[in-house]
């Protein structure tokens, strides 16, 4: 199993979402396709054609939020990524 599937995955089931490297949620939504629309401060902007949700994201001590990872998950599902 691939970084990539290991991460979806663990996305997916939901039981660390506390847990997950900001990185590492950066990382595997620009290998989905989605593009990094804003880099600079403290949040990440991405944007993907075909959803029409815009992800906005922000650090706190190297982790993503729970919250975020959460919205993360349920675009995944949503459009089967």
């Amino acid at each position: 199993m691939s970084k990539q599937e290991k991460l979806k995955a663990q996305i997916l089931s939901g039981a660390s979402n506390a847990n997950i490297a900001f990185a590492d949620l950066c990382w595997l939504l620009e290998r989905l396709g989605f593009d990094a629309r804003q880099k600079g401060g403290s949040h990440r902007v991405f944007k993907r054609q075909g959803v029409e949700e815009i992800l906005n994201l922000q650090e706190k001590a190297g982790k993503a939020k729970p919250y975020q990872v959460r919205q993360v998950s349920e675009i995944i599902r949503k459009y089967e990524l």
